[in-house]
């Protein structure tokens, strides 16, 4: 039996650092033996399917594999299907009301708790506003990912350490969503 999982690529193709074409990412995935290859934009989002079920290895080989074709590392979530909904179903602010760009999910390689999030002052921070979910947080940002204080504090080394996290707007959520399905 075959999965649908969507790889999520953190930081290529931002600011002319980490270049990887979509297309070679696509043949990379396709050398990995994986099948129905298909990537979305420029930013590192990835869809295939594989008979191999654990997210950590898939995960792991194709970092590997980027780094020793393209010579720099870089981390790799993946995730199915039946995740990638759980997670839009699951969001806890109000998605049909709300711009894209005011809605974020960051995905993390592993599950968080509130312990992580305990220095930062949300009140300070309203109206932006987080919620943790399932290795995800979700972040309302009114004005933006761009200018969201809040957004800066989440993504800083402390809060983040010894973990994989990685952004993506609602419009990719949802569209993750539907690649997959």
């Amino acid at each position: 039996m075959t999965t649908t999982y969507a790889a999520l690529l953190r930081g290529i193709n931002v600011g002319g650092s980490k270049k990887l074409p979509m297309a070679e990412l696509r043949t990379l995935l396709t050398g990995l033996g994986h099948d129905d290859v298909r990537t979305h934009l420029q930013s590192g989002q990835a869809v295939f399917t594989a008979s191999q079920g654990d997210e950590g290895v898939l995960a792991v080989e194709l970092s590997v594999a980027i780094e020793k074709r393209f010579g720099f590392p870089v981390d790799v979530i993946v995730r199915d299907h039946a995740y990638l909904t759980a997670v839009a179903d699951a969001c806890p602010f109000p998605a049909a009301e709300l711009e894209a760009k005011q809605l974020h999910v960051t995905y993390f390689s592993a599950p968080v708790d509130a312990e992580r999030f305990a220095g930062i002052d949300t009140a300070a921070r309203l109206p932006e506003e987080f919620r943790l979910g399932d290795r995800c947080l979700y972040l309302y940002a009114p004005d933006g990912l761009g200018r969201s204080r809040l957004g800066e504090e989440l993504a800083r080394p402390r809060v983040t350490k010894g973990l994989i996290a990685t952004t993506r707007n609602w419009n990719t959520v949802r569209k993750l969503v539907e690649l997959t399905g």
